[in-house]
């Protein structure tokens, strides 16, 4: 019953930030703004709670979401064919720039958050 009330809760969520995207004809994207409320909610325990019910669900049948993708890409091949080496540079080099940024992130991070080193005096 707790992962069919996080359901419902993801789902109010993404609603709610797709009628506000379109009702205050903002250029952001519904499901973008659905993130953002839903994070302000995570802090309430009442809603945690099943959030994380319906995340156990979906984590553990995560596999049944890529059948969508597997038939697109096989009724489509002849796209993978024409444009394949294209799409691969472009998923490999967004990869590694994904990967270089949020390792300079992390480490601006780390050095911002580390201990000052102690000062020894002469």
């Amino acid at each position: 019953m707790a992962a069919l009330q996080g359901l419902a809760w993801l789902l109010l969520c993404q609603s709610a930030g797709e009628a506000i995207a379109r009702l205050a004809q903002l250029r952001l994207p519904g499901p973008v703004l659905g993130m953002l409320l839903l994070i302000a909610l995570l802090q309430w325990p009442r809603v945690r709670g099943p959030i994380g019910a319906a995340a156990e669900v979906l984590l553990a049948h995560l596999s049944l979401l890529f059948v969508p993708v597997g038939v697109g890409v096989m009724t489509h091949l002849g796209l993978l064919s024409q444009y394949g080496l294209r799409l691969l540079l472009a998923i490999t080099l967004s990869t590694w720039i994904g990967l270089a940024v949020t390792a300079g992130l992390l480490r601006a991070l780390l050095r911002r958050s580390a201990p000052a080193p102690a000062r020894t005096r002469p």
